[in-house]
């Protein structure tokens, strides 16, 4: 796979709610699909789900075995290929490890977020840095109202913002997931 040294994350926790409070956010089906489809489109190593409680935990290995080894595999051998990227993990401490452990290289944290920090890099830095394949990167995704400044600001880089044509900034996870990754990977950038 050409981008299998890239990484993606759907980050449930730490999640902020609209107060600022840390929370865990819970896990939704269209997550699965529709990350895990642009995923596979534009060839990354995988896409982790970091989603610390048990119960959740629960639903989403279930969607995965349908879509991997069910019925969903036979159904829709297309959708199989993409979810078969979808790794289930407790923390970004854990998804780390298991990068590092399958590629040999500790990745490099990509924070995402609708404000600029110290670290941020634009589209084309970080696609540069991308195709030289030094370096191993992990791209977390926020979810509820994004992800505490302590992590984004532990990161080795932030994308730039997404923004839009006004003031209007608040993008589901799947529609950013889709954004960044064209924005980095396509032919046509």
């Amino acid at each position: 796979m050409e981008n299998s040294h890239v990484f993606l994350s759907v980050v449930h926790y730490p999640a902020l709610n609209k107060d600022k409070k840390w929370i865990v956010t819970s896990f939704t089906t269209l997550d699965l699909h529709d990350i895990a489809r642009p995923s596979r489109t534009y060839e990354l190593g995988g896409y982790y789900i970091v989603q610390p409680l048990e119960a959740q935990q629960f639903v989403i290995s279930e969607q995965i075995k349908y879509w991997t080894e069910g019925f969903g595999a036979r159904f829709n051998p297309r959708r199989s290929e993409a979810v078969k990227l979808v790794k289930l993990v407790s923390s970004i401490t854990e998804a780390v490890e298991k990068i590092e452990k399958e590629t040999g290289k500790k990745p490099k944290l990509i924070g995402t977020s609708a404000k600029k920090y110290p670290q941020t890099v634009s589209y084309k830095e970080l696609s540069d840095k991308i195709r030289k394949k030094d370096d191993v990167f992990l791209i977390l995704l926020g979810t509820g109202w994004g992800m505490p400044e302590e992590l984004v600001n532990s990161c080795d880089y932030v994308l730039e913002p997404i923004m839009g044509a006004g003031d209007y900034n608040h993008l589901s996870v799947r529609n950013a997931a889709a954004i960044i990754l064209d924005r980095l990977f396509s032919p046509n950038r």
